[in-house]
């Protein structure tokens, strides 16, 4: 009996009805097509092969110009006049959307949720107590609008966490000049894309899921994706990336280190090149660094950053963001900051004067305590050692099931999960991710972080399609609540195969409620999640 190919189950029917995963154009034209049954030819999606039965069929010649005539007012139609979707599909929304409609709620203890982008935020042996409440009468003006660079003593306390942790002993020192406060990391990333002109931006693959938006809403960006190789640890080679600057002429280079969602970092020698090649070849590097204090590997209770190896902070073409989010595991305060020459913070708060007004003044405030040198060193090596006990917690229990991690993470707390050896079509993504929705528990499909910025690649060859990425970032019950979750789709799938010598049934059977984020704004973007 032959198999069904893995691009017609139900779980990726679903995916390609999800606004943002195909082409603008070719999304109506697949819809139009399916509401009329009319078969859709191959070459009409752009993101994986269509697999649509017909009901009705190209034979009936009046269904298909009623199709046709919809479509094509639809390719010209707006959301209202001069309107524009822009067209990106956030993972976490169509993830949450499945998750929903298999009765996931936030407030149900049945579910584990390996798709959460955050951090426990509890109490965690040797780290210092987590903040209880926040004082209103630390400062006369604390209910007045922030500056929209941030509180001038919260940007030097992050100036001086720089220099006391990265640079020791160099001359040239950060001060609040070098420092931007934002709410968010987002909105980090957004104000810096904001001021990038119109110039060619290297991004490398796979990456963090929110640069496909940042990538395709401001246009003056040409975005110019690198695949990276897991056979290389998934390692950004910055003899190549000099290269493409050259033959190429990029201007600035996007990269995520630590990596989400392969938990690689460049490091040591490698990091210093990079940014020894952005000063000699003039080439603006923007790192997001929230990953770099989950150290597993390296010196305990060392943190990594690309600052240890910047000769002027105002002269090296460097811009880093970070924040509490992930390091000091305060998701909700919303509390970030950008670091980088001063003529570029003073870009950053005109930018930032009209996308997001600035962070919270009172959060601004609270935060300061926690950048003290003191404090620092003892939270950060609680949460190395407290995550590493995770981390190898989850490699050991997946190695028992026979899912051995390929490259583990040595960073971040993600761990891309090859599905390759699965037999079909559980050995796609997303498959991978309904059934354990069956199962009540959440992961990430990998093809999220093929990120497409304004779908300009077609995705049906993505080398992300046999992966997901789960996060040991939640409490250790919840952990393994999801992995004998896996364990049970593990052993379903082997009975299965003994029993019928085949998966046709898995990734079908689906519950379905429809695409709802337009209309259920309020369980979307929710803290926790990126």
């Amino acid at each position: 009996m032959l198999e069904r190919p893995t691009e017609e189950s139900e779980a990726h029917r679903i995916f390609r009805s999800y606004p943002g995963t195909t082409p603008k154009k070719e999304y109506h034209h697949h819809h139009k097509a399916r509401k009329h049954g009319i078969p859709t030819p191959s070459s009409a999606v752009g993101v994986l092969k269509s697999a649509i039965s017909p009901d009705g069929g190209l034979g009936n010649e009046e269904k298909q110009k009623e199709a046709e005539k919809e479509m094509e007012q639809d390719n010209h139609s707006e959301p209202l006049p001069g309107i524009q979707n822009p067209g990106g599909m956030a993972g976490v929304i169509f993830v949450m959307d499945r998750a929903f409609a298999n009765g996931f709620t936030y407030t149900s203890d049945e579910w584990a949720n390996f798709g959460q982008g955050a951090p426990e935020v509890g109490e965690i042996p040797g780290a210092p107590p987590r903040p209880r409440s926040i004082s209103l009468d630390s400062t006369p003006d604390i209910n007045e609008y922030a500056p929209t660079t941030g509180v001038k003593e919260l940007r030097q306390a992050v100036a001086d966490y720089y220099n006391y942790s990265f640079r020791e002993g160099k001359e040239s020192k950060y001060t609040y000049e070098n420092v931007c406060i934002v709410p968010g990391g987002r909105a980090g990333l957004t104000r810096v894309a904001a001021v990038v002109g119109d110039v060619l931006v290297s991004y490398s693959l796979p990456e963090y899921t929110a640069y496909d938006q940042m990538l395709s809403v401001f246009k003056r960006m040409v975005p110019i994706p690198t695949s990276l190789d897991a056979t290389d640890n998934y390692r950004l080679n910055v003899d190549k990336l000099r290269e493409n600057i050259h033959k190429m002429g990029l201007s600035v280079v996007v990269v995520s280190n630590p990596k989400n969602p392969t938990g690689q970092a460049i490091e040591g020698e490698e990091l210093e090149r990079l940014v020894s090649l952005s000063r000699t070849d003039q080439t603006t590097l923007v790192l997001d660094e929230f990953y770099s204090a989950y150290n597993y590997e390296g010196k305990e209770g060392d943190a990594l950053s690309a600052s240890r190896y910047i000769e002027d902070v105002n002269k090296d073409p460097v811009i880093l963001i970070d924040g509490l989010t992930k390091g000091f595991r305060l998701p909700g305060w919303r509390c970030c900051w950008v670091v980088a020459p001063r003529n570029i913070i003073s870009a950053l708060s005109q930018s930032g004067s009209f996308l997001d007004g600035g962070a919270s003044h009172p959060i601004q405030i609270a935060a300061i305590p926690f950048l003290k040198k003191e404090f620092v060193m003892q939270d950060r090596l609680a949460l190395q050692r407290h995550f590493k006990m995770k981390r190898d917690h989850v490699l050991k229990r997946l190695k028992d099931m026979g899912l051995e991690v390929k490259v583990p993470p040595k960073w971040t707390f993600y761990i891309w999960l090859d599905l390759s050896d699965l037999p079909e079509p559980l050995s796609s993504g997303l498959v991978f991710f309904e059934e354990l929705l069956k199962e009540k528990c959440i992961v990430v499909p990998g093809l999220f972080f093929d990120i497409n910025p304004s779908h300009r690649r077609n995705l049906s060859d993505s080398p992300c399609h046999h992966f997901v990425r789960l996060s040991f970032g939640p409490p250790l019950e919840q952990l393994d609540k999801g992995l004998d979750s896996i364990e049970r789709v593990l052993k379903k799938a082997r009975a299965h195969m003994e029993e019928k010598g085949h998966l046709n049934e898995f990734g079908q059977n689906l519950k379905f409620s429809g695409p709802s984020h337009f209309s259920n704004s309020s369980t979307h973007g929710r803290p926790g999640w990126s």
